[in-house]
C-alpha cells in the first residue's frame, strides 16, 4: 500500500510517454503521463533506491545510476532523458518538488565563490586527465557550444564557426591587447592570434591542467612572444585592454559574484574597448542548480537569467551592444560529444572506472535534454562602454566570420586542412 502511494506521488511527475519501474523483487508498476513519448523501464536494486528518488529526484536519479541501482531496461539513456527533462517542471511545480528545493536554493544562491573555492571548484572538473578531453572534444579542445551553419556539420567545423563567430564580433585590430578570462586549453587564444597576428594575447585559468597545455602548445607553434598564460583568479587581473573575450566563464562565478565579473570586466577594458561574453544562461529569474550536476560535474555552477546579466552591466557602466541566442547549438553539440564519448569508451576505461564512465554518460546526455526541453541557452553578448565601438549594422560579423573560417580552417597545426561547408 506505501509504495503504491509513492508511485502515485512519482506518476504526477511524469509529463511524457509512459516510465515503468520494477523494484527488486517487489513487482512492475506503469507510470503512464497519458501523453505521447517514449516507454522506458529502470529497474531499482531495491525500495530505498525509489524512495530516495521520489524525495530528491534531481539528486538520487544520477547517483543511482552512476552506482548501478538503477538499470534501464527497455528503452535507452536517450529516452530516459527525454522524460527526466520534459518533466522537471512538472516536479519543481509540485509541493513536493517545492519542499525538496527550498533549503537547497538558499544555500546555492548565497554560496561564495571565493578565489581559493574558485580554484578547487575548476580543479574537480577541468583538471582530469587530458586523454579523457581528446576522445571527445574537437582537435582544438573547444569545451563550450558550437556554431552549426547546417545540422549536419561535423563537430570540428561548427567549433571553427563559433571561434570565427566570436573573434567577427570583437573587431580585431592590429596591436590591440585582448584579455581571454577563462581561457581553458588555450584554443580561442591561438585562434584569435591566427585571425589577427598583430596582436598581443592574455589568457587566465585556474586550472593547472589546462594553463600546463596551453603553454605548451603556444611555445610548440612559436607564439610563445605573443600569446601569455596565466594561473590567476580574474579578480586579480591587472592592466587595461581593448577587447575582452570570456567564453563558458560566467556560469562558474556564482550568482553572489556577478557583480564582481561584470565591474572587473568594466575596470580593465579601454574606453574604447569591447567585449564579448560567451555563456549558458536562462530564460527565467534565477535557476535552482541541479543538486547532482553541482555535486559530481561543476561545483559552484550557476546558471544566470538575462535580468541579472543586463541588470549588472547597467550597474557597472557596460553597454549591451548586441545579444545573441544560439538556439539549438549546445543541444547538438553535447549529442555530438557523447557519440564521440562513447566511440571511445575502451580508451576512456583505460584511465576511469565504470563508474566514472556512467557518471560522465549521464551529464552529457542529461545537459543535452536540458537544452532541448528546459529554459536553457547560450547567448553571445557584445559590451561596451562607448556604443560607437562597432558598425551601425551587423553585416560586418558575417563577413569577417567567413574570412576567419578561411584563416582557421587552413590551420594544418590543427589537422583542419579540408574547406569547411558553406
Amino acid at each position: 500500500m506505501v509504495i503504491r502511494c509513492g508511485m502515485f506521488l512519482f506518476r504526477q511527475f511524469i509529463a511524457m510517454g509512459r516510465l515503468s519501474i520494477a523494484l527488486g523483487q517487489g513487482g512492475l508498476y506503469h507510470l503512464d503521463s497519458g501523453q505521447t513519448g517514449p516507454h522506458v523501464t529502470i529497474h531499482l536494486a531495491h525500495q530505498g533506491v525509489f524512495w530516495r528518488i521520489l524525495l530528491k529526484p534531481d539528486l538520487a536519479i544520477g547517483e543511482a545510476y552512476m552506482d548501478g541501482t538503477l538499470i534501464i531496461g527497455d528503452g535507452t539513456l536517450d529516452d530516459f532523458m527525454n522524460i527526466l527533462m520534459a518533466s522537471n517542471n512538472r516536479w519543481q511545480r509540485h509541493w513536493l518538488g517545492r519542499l525538496a528545493q527550498a533549503g537547497h536554493a538558499t544555500v546555492t544562491w548565497w554560496r561564495l565563490t571565493l578565489p581559493y573555492r574558485a580554484k578547487a571548484n575548476v580543479a574537480h572538473h577541468y583538471d582530469l586527465k587530458d586523454s579523457l578531453f581528446d576522445q571527445f572534444l574537437d582537435p582544438r579542445r573547444q569545451y563550450s557550444c558550437a556554431y552549426f551553419n547546417k545540422p549536419d556539420d561535423p563537430l570540428a567545423d561548427a567549433q571553427i564557426t563559433k571561434l570565427a563567430r566570436l573573434a567577427a564580433k570583437l573587431c580585431l585590430r592590429p596591436g590591440q591587447r585582448v584579455l581571454d578570462i577563462g581561457c581553458g586549453w588555450g584554443g580561442l587564444a591561438n585562434a584569435l592570434w591566427e585571425m589577427e597576428p598583430r596582436t598581443r594575447i592574455t589568457g587566465i585559468t585556474l586550472s593547472e591542467n589546462q594553463l600546463a597545455y596551453a603553454k605548451q602548445r603556444a611555445t610548440e607553434q612559436g607564439r610563445g612572444d605573443q600569446i601569455d598564460f596565466h594561473l590567476r583568479d580574474y579578480r586579480h587581473q591587472t592592466g587595461q585592454f581593448e577587447r575582452i573575450v570570456s567564453v563558458g566563464m560566467l556560469e562558474h562565478v556564482g550568482a553572489a559574484h556577478f557583480n564582481s565579473y561584470f565591474a572587473t570586466i568594466s575596470r580593465l577594458l579601454t574606453a574604447d574597448g569591447l567585449a564579448v561574453v560567451h555563456a549558458i544562461g536562462v530564460n527565467a529569474t534565477r535557476r535552482r542548480c541541479n543538486r547532482w550536476l553541482n555535486k559530481y560535474i561543476f561545483p559552484g555552477g550557476y546558471l544566470p537569467s538575462l535580468e541579472q546579466i543586463v541588470a549588472c552591466c547597467s550597474r557597472h557602466g557596460l553597454k549591451i551592444i548586441d545579444l545573441e541566442i544560439l538556439q539549438g547549438h549546445y543541444a547538438e553539440t553535447l549529442r555530438q560529444w557523447r557519440i564521440a564519448f562513447d566511440a571511445n569508451i575502451d580508451l576512456i576505461k583505460q584511465d576511469y572506472d565504470d563508474r566514472f564512465v556512467r557518471m560522465w554518460r549521464f551529464y552529457l546526455a542529461g545537459c543535452e535534454y536540458f537544452f532541448r526541453h528546459q529554459d536553457g541557452m547560450v547567448f553571445q553578448m557584445q559590451v561596451a562602454h562607448d556604443y560607437n565601438t562597432v558598425p551601425a549594422t551587423r553585416r560586418y560579423i558575417a563577413e569577417q566570420e567567413d574570412s576567419y573560417r578561411t584563416i582557421l580552417c587552413s590551420d594544418t597545426l590543427f589537422g583542419q586542412t579540408r574547406p569547411l561547408k558553406k
